[in-house]
């Protein structure tokens, strides 16, 4: 029995790999290894958390389970944008925390193999590079492969563990 569900674990990582959900935010495209991903939600109403860095947006009730969101573009430190009906939130599940990333628009899931990745320029200082690891071209756009363990600082991430232990 077990070895049955370790193949099933190998087979469902072996279609997950080189896929990407990919996604709009400001002018750029920015993908996320599919594997992170739990689901894409309409945005829902929010409710502040005081005293947490702005890129914090706060948390929402999805189904009785209490998630921290945050705004990608906010964390990119772009201007902040109102929201519209293209956004949407992306549940991913970071080091056993569910956290949503809000995103201005979804692109589509694309398949990035490894041999397409390369590693970012150093030039510039952009604030998004710390978090990239990878460049690829699909079709004629660049998108940026993102490490969503970097985007949420640990301090951050310490936090809403906690607050996420608590409500259970």
């Amino acid at each position: 029995m077990a070895e049955e569900l370790k193949e099933e674990e190998l087979l469902e990582e072996d279609t997950q790999k080189g896929k990407f959900m990919t996604f709009q935010t400001g002018k750029e495209y920015f993908g996320i290894s599919i594997s992170y991903v739990n689901e894409i939600i309409a945005m829902q109403p929010i409710t502040a958390i005081p005293e947490v860095d702005d890129y914090i947006k706060g948390l929402i009730n999805l189904r009785g389970k209490i998630i921290p969101v945050i705004d990608v573009r906010v964390r990119f430190k772009m201007e902040p944008k109102e929201y519209t009906d293209r956004t949407c939130i992306i549940v991913i599940d970071v080091k056993s925390t569910v956290i949503g990333l809000i995103v201005e628009k979804i692109a589509e899931v694309d398949t990035i193999m490894d041999d397409d990745v390369i590693p970012p320029p150093t030039l510039g200082h952009h604030e998004h590079n710390k978090y990239v690891y990878g460049l690829a071209r699909t079709g004629d756009t660049m998108k940026l492969l993102i490490d969503p363990e970097k985007l949420i600082k640990q301090d951050d991430m310490n936090m809403l563990e906690t607050m996420q232990d608590n409500e259970e």
